[in-house]
């Protein structure tokens, strides 16, 4: 008998936090709708279908913002030119590697990075496995003798919000 309280207030608790939890689903088509003092307003006409298609936004995202461009740090792809373990030659061949590349693709991000007692030089911030492909192709055609080195690693990208 003392157990029945117990399970009622669970059983309310469960009940009344998943009924929260629905109400506070925010979604972009929420955020459009939202407007303060000196702001237009906007109206989204679709069916239901299309907004349960959407999907909610991502609550604590990651986020970093470095000298004034925020990115959007994700798990992706990128293209990996070289990884090396002696330590000075490696460290010299990857930033010598990370120049080559920058001159041919300018607006390509490069990282260059040491995880004992590997140096490695990765390119390009992908959300599919095949856009990190189609640059390995385009790294392989300019240098091809980089090529045998390629491959593509799942990696967390960062992805810019606010390009200027």
């Amino acid at each position: 008998m003392k157990r029945f309280p117990c399970i009622f207030f669970l059983f309310c608790l469960c009940f009344t936090s998943a009924l929260w939890g629905q109400a506070s689903r925010s979604t972009i088509f929420d955020a459009l709708s939202r407007h303060g003092v000196g702001e237009g307003e906007v109206v989204v006409h679709q069916s239901a279908a299309i907004e349960r298609m959407v999907g909610e936004r991502m609550a604590g995202a990651d986020v970093e913002t470095t000298d004034c461009v925020t990115y959007l740090k994700i798990q992706g792809y990128r293209t990996q030119v070289f990884s090396g373990n002696n330590q000075r030659a490696s460290k010299d061949e990857a930033f010598s590697k990370e120049k080559e590349i920058k001159e041919l693709f300018p607006d390509v991000p490069t990282y260059v990075s040491y995880n004992a007692p590997f140096w490695k030089l990765r390119v390009g911030d992908f959300r599919s496995h095949e856009e990190a492909y189609h640059m390995m192709r385009q790294l392989m055609a300019a240098f091809p003798k980089y090529g045998k080195e390629m491959y593509i690693v799942r990696e967390e990208i960062k992805i810019p919000l606010n390009e200027e």
